[in-house]
Order: C-alpha cells, then structure tokens, then sequence
C-alpha cells in the first residue's frame, strides 16, 4: 500500500481527479468539462450519468500512474453544494436532470415560506436563509415535477443526494448512501446541532426521509469503491463539500482564521470553533467539519457571481479570448474610467439576498473599452467581498487576515485589490487549488497516514505568497461610493 491519495474533484463546470502524494504534492491530473444545460431562464441543470461517466473515466485515466489502486491509501471526494440528484436505489439511475446550485426556479417556493413565517425558524435550527441555493427546495420541485421522482418516492426506491452522495454510490456499487455532515448543512434539511436529517424540517419541504442519505463523519474509512471499479477496493476517507474543503486546504482549523475562494462564485468562511453559529446580518452558519462525531462551525458568505462574470465577458460578450487576460488589461489603465459592475447575473447572495437582483453596468461612455470592463470586473470582487467584511464585523467575527484561493486568486492584480480594498494582508498559497488539497487532507488523516487533520494540514499546506494594503483612503471611498450607488439600481 502507497501513500497516493486520489481525490475527485466535482465542480461546476468541470470534474478532475488528482494525484497527491502524502505530503500535498499534487503528482498529476485529469480534468473533464461538464455540459451546462439552461433549459429556462434561471434554471441550470447537469446530466448526473455525465457526472458520473467523466469522473469515472478520470480515475480510471489517472490510476494507472500510482501503480494501480493497491498503491492508492484512500481517496477523498470535494464537490459542488447544494446541487441535487435524484436517482433509483435499484435501478442506479438518475430519475432526471440535476439541478445545479445557480438555479433560481424554486424562488417563488422559498417566498411562500417566508411568507408563512418560517424564516426565522429555519434559520434558527438550520444556520441558513430561505432561498433557492439551497438544496431542499430543489427536492420538493423535483417531487412537484418530475413523474419519475415522484413515483419513485410512492414506490420506496428513490434517492436523494448530493453530488458527493451520488458519487460514492456509484463507486460502491450501490452498496452506500450517505452524505457528509458539511454537505448535509446545505440542505435546510439538518439543524445544526442534530446528528442526521430533522424530521420537522423534512415535512415542512415536503421531502421524504427514506429518500435521503445517511449523515456521516468527514474523515475516517466511510466506504468502499467496489473491487471491479479499478481493480481494487480503495477506501473512500475524506467527504466534504468544496468551499468547507477549501477552508481546511487552507489550514482554518483555529477559530477566526478565514478564507475566500473565487471560482465560479465566491465564497468566505471563517472558523467559529465548537461554537454554533447565530447571524444577525444574514450570513449563514455552517458544519466546517465533523470527525468522531465532534463538529466544528463556521460562518458563511456566499457570492454567486465571481469567475463565472470573467467568463461571461469572455463566452458572450466575446471581449476576452482568455479569462487570464483580465490581469493585463486591469493593469494597462489607471482606473475603471467611472464604470461598476454588480454580477448579480444570478441573483445577489450574501449579505443582500435578492433572488429577483439581476446585473447592472453603470458609468458606461464612449471612452469604456475592453479594459474599463475587464477591471471593472475585477474590482466587483472586491466590492462584494468588501461587503462581506462588513457583515462578518458586524457578526463578531472580523478577519485579521484573509486567505484566498480558486482559480481567480492566481489573478495578481486582483489579489492585491483585495488587500486595497479591505485594508488588510492577503495570503495566497503557492498551490491555489485549496479544495482539491483539503480533500487530500481530509482523506490522508481517514486513512491513518496522519494522527489528526491539524497534523495533516500542517505537513501538506504549501508556500505563501502574500499582498499588503498600498491605496489611498480616498480612492478606497471614492470606489465604495460608485459600489453602493450602483447597488441601489440593482
């Protein structure tokens, strides 16, 4: 037995699988990129059997270079949240479409909620706030309209899960339904502090019980691949969705310490302890991780729109031929030229939690080309993030430091308008792919090959690279001012 540990990496847009050997060196990688189906406006959906074929195929492309599964420890899996599967315990296969967590089709679902007066409740026991994102109003759509699920649940064989859920039961053959405890927290189906799903909280969604997984730990031997998978059974010792997984990549395992990571949106946690977590600024509270059944909690800040704006001035504006060329055209001008951007492409999410927002360019003049834009772009991370740092101080939880990540943070002129515009240092690691890592964390100390997650992300975390405040008080007001007029068209 060798000390390679594989790692699935289910995103948005893309699933990988990746190599990494003990010490967090990632030793190679296969990536696929996933079909994004918008059948309406506001829906997003993905095929759960292409999910599951790339992934697949990844491993099977990626094992042969660690000597063949004897020589893989254990395997970790980090996926996107809140995104759901619907399936047929018997059969294996998917009932319909995933929908994705972007998708906004169960808006007017979570108003009929607020309105009856839930809100508070639910965010009381669960952490959360009523809205789309969240995985449990997905359920009950899919139950409402798809005939397919809603005879599986009269027939008993239907199963609910999130993407790592569906993964895990198909790499063990259907031996397994479970779902880790970080995933489970994003369902508006589990309180915080109960140990499995809430029966209350399943009939108020109107989802039924025997439909979901079982909750399990974040770390230890969860489950088996079958043994035709690979060629071998491997244990499968690491569970957890990706932002919570990035947050342990990065190494916020004391209290206070927090991250951000940019992908397709942006997301913020800092580490609350043991302590569960109450916000008054609608932040959300979440399970960070659970091991031997002790948990701890962080809180949240969830950003819909950040490397998928990059990606829309590039894939339907047509201005970018690359996403990376924003770095360049950013620092080609001394500023944006007067123009602001609020993504709310999606929605707004944290702290303002308008599903009905939607995106607003402001300042625009003859003189506004690509690179007025494409900083433009840029800056509306750190106006949104900025906002986060409010809301965070606001909950007693203020960053000292802010740690980044994903695929943006390799975007220096971005990371250092972070540092600008929040007034403080910001650390990126020389390996920015903090969720893949976290997932590597989680499985090595699962597997035994470290006595605990601390020791693990001590021994695997990487090189730092760190940006320091440089811009005048002036200019920092100035660009908040453009932010908030802008906010208030959306």
């Amino acid at each position: 037995m060798s000390d390679y540990i594989l790692v699935l990496d289910e995103g948005t847009t893309s699933t990988r699988a990746m190599l990494f050997a003990s010490d967090g060196v990632m030793v190679a990688s296969e990536q696929a990129e996933l079909t994004q189906h918008y059948p309406q406006n506001g829906w997003v959906e993905h095929d759960p059997a292409e999910i599951w074929d790339k992934t697949r195929q990844c491993a099977l492309d990626i094992i042969p270079r660690a000597g063949g599964a004897a020589m893989i420890a254990a395997i970790g899996i980090t996926n996107q949240r809140e995104t759901v599967v619907a399936w047929d315990k018997e059969s294996g296969e998917p009932l319909t479409r995933a929908i994705v967590w972007q998708d906004r089709r169960t808006a007017p679902l979570c108003a009929e909620l607020r309105d009856a007066g839930h809100e508070d409740e639910v965010q009381r026991k669960t952490g959360l706030v009523l809205d789309p994102y969240f995985s449990g109003t997905k359920m009950r759509w899919m139950l409402d309209n798809v005939p397919e699920v809603k005879a599986a649940a009269d027939a008993g064989t239907l199963a609910f899960g999130t993407v790592e859920s569906w993964l895990v039961f198909k790499l063990t053959g259907g031996k397994s339904h479970i779902t880790d405890a970080s995933n489970a927290s994003r369902t508006l189906l589990m309180g915080l502090a109960d140990d499995g799903f809430d029966e209350g909280l399943c009939e108020l969604f109107g989802v039924p019980m025997a439909a979901l997984p079982q909750v399990v730990d974040m770390a230890g031997e969860l489950a088996k691949t079958d043994v035709r998978m690979f060629g071998g059974a491997i244990p499968i010792c690491g569970l957890a969705g990706d932002q919570q997984s990035a947050t342990i990549g990065q190494a916020c395992l004391a209290p206070g310490e927090t991250k951000a990571t940019y992908g397709t949106g942006a997301f913020v946690l800092t580490n609350q302890g043991e302590t569960i977590p109450h916000s008054t600024n609608r932040l959300l509270g979440t399970v960070l991780t659970q091991i031997e059944g002790k948990r701890t909690y962080a809180i949240e800040g969830s950003v819909f729109v950040a490397g998928s704006l990059v990606q829309w001035l590039r894939d339907s504006l047509g201005i970018l031929e690359v996403a990376r060329q924003t770095e360049e055209l950013a620092g080609s001008i001394p500023e944006s030229g007067g123009v602001t951007i609020v993504p709310a492409l999606s929605g707004l999410g944290a702290p303002h939690w308008r599903a009905d927002a939607r995106g607003v360019i402001t300042g625009l003049s003859f003189s506004t080309g690509k690179a007025e834009l494409a900083r433009a772009a840029l800056e509306a991370m750190a106006h949104q993030t900025y906002d986060l740092a409010q809301a965070f101080a606001a909950d007693g939880a203020a960053w000292g430091t802010l740690r980044i990540d994903g695929g943006m943070a390799l975007n220096s002129w971005m990371a250092q308008d972070l540092a600008d515009m929040l007034g403080m240092t910001v650390e990126r690691p020389s390996f920015v792919e903090t969720t893949a890592l976290g997932a590597a964390m989680l499985a090595a100390a699962g597997a035994g090959l470290y006595p605990d997650l601390q020791t693990a992300a001590t021994a695997m975390r990487g090189k730092l690279v760190t940006f320091e405040p440089e811009m005048d008080d002036a200019v920092r007001e100035e660009r908040l001012a453009r932010w908030r007029k802008a906010l208030e068209a959306v």
